[in-house]
């Protein structure tokens, strides 16, 4: 009785455990299905002491990298990737977020979005079957802007959410979507952060004020350099974007917002580039009303969109529009915020609803915690549009590429606003009549059409062929690679070929519009065309959100051939990403010595090195070309840069006639407190050419003694004001008191004067030093009252001048072809005329007899009536004859003034000599 009693009893307690157990492997399973809904996640305040969105609170980038790598280590959800270094060294990283199942499958999931973006050996059913295996990939980033403060808080914010959140909408979103959660600018976020939280006063904390540029050389310019990829940041990023995920949408966030509105959003207004796939510009629409929508539906009035805001779809090089080109659905957001709260101000027509801003906000008060939740909103909204219509977009993103391919493969012609004048001027005087079946609508007969866009000399190139035996082939080659880290498929000539009867050499390089990324491969080799834009007939021209014409092949004087018929050759295809340089022999021994072209841009960075090792280097005053006699440094110096930089070096018959020897000048370039972006984009030129300069701000020249210690100074644009400006200081940028401003820093301080800097300058030249001046810093010659004058200007009836107005004469940013005298040593290595970047900037009018007495010559000047190349040019036929380029002699020394953007933003090649050129001695 006893034993059985125990035996039920310990039958009892086995059935018990094993109860148990059932139950603990069904809470284990359950558990595990759910992990990824039920995760560990540090909170950002347990993290950073506050919450993101706390008024007066801002987190550095140190603060922020260790969060992510606190997350990526918490959550199955992620996974933490270094992209890159930025151009101060710190990590750049991309925080990877969906699904963990999706997590385990990244390669394949990437695989699927590179094969639907490239469009290449698929049939339809093939895609759509690719389409619905893959997952939508969406980008969204922040901090690109760094005093922009929302945009890397919101994106610390989202990264908690989509790892923390068990709620459906998040499990869709992660289940369908890959996220691309992307650090746009480290080293900014870690000055801007630094500087606003160094005040223990939280009510004089400020964002704004910095003493340097938050990206190292570019500042706010580092969402321009996305056709170029100069800086490392824009490397990181396109490399991602464009070789590696590819993906359909992305999502770019920025501030500030319209007066009056909270957000400015997509769609953008008129004009969008006419390369653009029409899918592009209706996905814009459709993500854009998913986006304002669901403010709307959240109770978030004050989005605005198209003519509510500036921001457009034209130009190419923002991170954001960029994409477009590549056929993605590219999001910019402009919002409001700062963590110092501020105000929404009254802006009376912005109260009244239209359709470009149908949900209005009232004033009011405003915290940065509403920018952040905002910005969340507006992330969820796109990644609940993309997983809502995954296959969608997976399958269009296909369907733009087979367009462009099936474009690039047939004669296709792009309409533009030149082709329209070219129709209506074929039919003018022609009377409209109704065509039949057009409902009594009248029209012009179609024959006009067809007169432009059947034309065969009208046609869109089939292919460029950049030839390996053009003059500077090291610079075609910096073009290419910036085409390939774009993702744009490049091929490379194994043996030489003919084509149309013209023959090219072996290494040449051809560049085939049949191809998914063909709208950037049209945009990077052909003018833009932008429209005559007015707000009515007779008004004042709409400018552009930034440039209207920035053609690179003609701002880098890339020498290319547009191929319209289809052709062959020995070509082979470059990989995707991978980048070139050129093929040259081993350097032959000379004991002549070698010679170095002045066209070749490479040229000077050879002989900077050639002198830092104590080599001789000649200068050949008849062309400017470097001549190097034979010695062992000469030969090591040569042999090196040679092979590094792809630069075939000749051998030299002798020492020319007129050589003379050349030292390197002592340089300084101006600067000023926060920063100037011109300077900044010189300052990274002149390292990657090797020159040494030393960076001056006003004191330094209002101290004097310059000659003492420099032998030429460089001031850009914004360094020198008009002659209205007199005595109290001028130049651009932000000039806070100096009881504000650190005491490390307050030599920084200060602007050009009148009564200090003038007579320093003024002295320096005197003695022999030389000033180069660019842009609206060529005011310098009105100081020094020096024989030139404006030549864009009008007589008033009173008989005094004035600007041209802008309804007479207006073009933004865009590419003229200007004369050079190709005899002067300023212009050595010039051709006789060449592309310049004119961004209404100066033109003048030389005295006569300024220029008979030599006192004055002129360096470059406009020949035609017609300049203009790429962009928009209003009124320029007042250009005829206007002088854009001069040197004047100034006691013992000289004044350069280039009107053009000689280096804006370091896209300018072409043009680079002309600064090149006066920092030797």
């Amino acid at each position: 009785m006893c034993a059985f009693y125990i035996f039920e009893l310990n039958l009892t307690k086995l059935n018990m455990i094993k109860l148990y157990t059932k139950r603990l492997l069904v809470f284990f399973l359950l558990a595990g299905s759910q992990g990824s809904f039920a995760q560990n996640i540090p909170t950002p305040k347990a993290h950073f002491g506050f919450a993101i969105g706390d008024d007066y609170q801002l987190a550095n980038f140190t603060q922020t990298e260790a969060y992510f790598k606190k997350i990526a280590a918490a959550s199955d959800r992620t996974k933490l990737v270094e992209i890159g270094k930025t151009e101060e060294g710190r990590a750049q990283f991309m925080l990877i977020v969906s699904s963990p199942e999706n997590i385990k499958n990244l390669d394949r999931y990437k695989k699927i979005s590179q094969q639907l973006a490239h469009a290449e050996g698929l049939t339809d059913e093939q895609a759509k079957a690719l389409a619905a295996e893959g997952k939508a990939i969406v980008w969204i980033d922040g901090g690109l802007h760094a005093n922009e403060v929302v945009g890397i808080h919101q994106l610390i914010e989202l990264a908690y959410q989509l790892t923390s959140r068990a709620d459906a909408e998040t499990k869709r979103i992660l289940d369908k979507v890959i996220i691309l959660v992307t650090h746009a600018n480290p080293d900014g976020q870690e000055l801007i952060s630094n500087w606003y939280m160094r005040e223990k006063d939280p009510l004089k904390r400020n964002v704004m004020g910095a003493p340097r540029l938050y990206q190292k050389y570019a500042g706010h310019d580092n969402n321009r350099d996305f056709f170029m990829m100069n800086m490392k940041e824009s490397q990181n990023i396109g490399k991602q974007l464009f070789i590696e995920w590819l993906p359909q949408i992305m999502y770019n966030h920025h501030q500030a917002g319209p007066a009056g509105t909270v957000v400015a959003g997509p769609p953008y207004r008129d004009p969008f580039n006419y390369v653009f796939d029409p899918v592009v510009m209706t996905s814009l629409d459709a993500v854009g009303a998913a986006m304002h929508n669901r403010l709307n539906a959240e109770e978030k009035p004050g989005y605005t969109q198209r003519g509510g805001s500036v921001y457009s779809t034209w130009y190419n090089g923002g991170l954001r529009t960029t994409t477009y080109f590549h056929n993605m659905i590219g999001l910019l957001t402009e919002i409001i915020g700062n963590p110092t709260p501020m105000d929404i101000p009254l802006v009376p027509y912005r109260l009244l609803p239209n359709g470009d801003s149908p949900n209005p906000i009232a004033p009011q008060k405003w915290h940065f915690k509403q920018s952040i939740d905002y910005s969340v909103s507006l992330n969820y909204a796109v990644l609940n549009y993309a997983q809502r219509y995954s296959d969608e977009l997976l399958y269009n993103i296909y369907v733009m590429g087979r367009s462009s391919i099936e474009r690039g493969n047939k004669d296709y012609w792009t309409f533009s606003p030149k082709k329209l004048e070219a129709i209506n001027a074929a039919a003018k005087g022609i009377k409209e009549t109704p065509e039949a079946g057009d409902f009594g609508r009248g029209g012009i007969p179609v024959k006009y059409y067809d007169t432009v866009m059947k034309a065969a000399a009208s046609r869109d190139p089939r292919g460029y062929i950049i030839s390996a035996d053009q003059p500077d082939f090291t610079t075609a080659v910096k073009f290419l690679n910036a085409l390939i880290r774009a993702g744009v498929q490049v091929q490379k000539a194994t043996a030489p070929f003919s084509v149309s009867g013209k023959k090219y050499p072996k290494g040449s390089y051809i560049v085939k519009t049949d191809q998914a990324f063909r709208p950037h491969v049209l945009d990077m080799f052909e003018p833009q065309d932008h429209p005559n834009d007015f707000k009515y007939e007779g008004g004042a021209p709409v400018p552009p959100y930034d440039a209207a014409g920035w053609t690179p092949a003609f701002l880098m004087n890339v020498k290319f051939e547009r191929v319209l018929d289809k052709f062959e050759g020995p070509f082979e295809k470059i990989g995707y990403g991978e980048l070139q340089k050129a093929d040259v022999p081993k350097l032959a021994a000379s004991s002549a010595g070698y010679n170095l072209s002045a066209a070749v841009n490479d040229s000077y960075e050879v002989v900077n090195d050639l002198l830092k090792e104590g080599a001789d280097v000649f200068r050949d005053t008849e062309n400017g070309g470097f001549y190097i006699p034979s010695s062992a440094k000469a030969t090591a110096v040569l042999s090196r840069t040679s092979a590094e930089l792809g630069l075939e070096i000749a051998k030299a018959a002798g020492k020319p006639r007129n050589a003379v020897k050349i030292a390197p000048s002592r340089i300084a370039l101006w600067d000023t407190y926060g920063g100037s972006m011109p300077s900044g984009w010189i300052r990274w030129i002149m390292e990657q050419y090797h020159f040494d300069a030393t960076v001056i701000y006003p004191q330094d020249i209002d101290k004097g003694s310059l000659k003492e210690k420099y032998d030429v100074i460089v001031f850009v644009g914004g360094a020198i004001p008009g002659l209205q400006a007199t005595g109290r200081g001028g130049g651009r940028g932000f000039a806070p008191n100096a009881q504000d401003v650190p005491q490390e820093f307050r030599n920084r301080l200060g602007r050009f004067s009148t009564d200090k800097s003038l007579p320093q300058l003024r002295k320096f030249l005197e003695e022999g030093g030389d000033v180069v001046t660019i842009g609206s810093s060529t005011n310098l010659a009105y100081h020094l009252k020096l024989p030139v004058r404006d030549a864009i200007v009008e007589m008033t009836g009173k008989g005094e001048e004035r600007k041209l107005p802008p309804e007479k004469f207006y073009i933004p940013g865009s590419v003229l072809r200007a004369s050079f005298d190709v005899s002067a040593s300023a212009n050595w290595g010039m051709e006789k005329v060449g592309d310049v970047y004119f961004d209404n900037s100066p033109v003048f009018n030389i005295a006569p007899d300024a220029v008979s007495s030599g006192e004055v010559r002129p360096l470059a000047w406009f020949s035609t009536n017609a300049p203009l190349r790429s962009g928009w040019a209003w009124g320029q036929a007042y250009l005829l004859d206007g002088v854009t380029a001069f040197e004047a002699k100034v006691g013992k020394g000289k004044l350069l003034a280039f009107g053009p953007e000689i280096t804006f933003r370091a896209q300018t090649h072409g043009t680079f000599k002309l600064l090149f050129n006066q920092l030797y001695k």
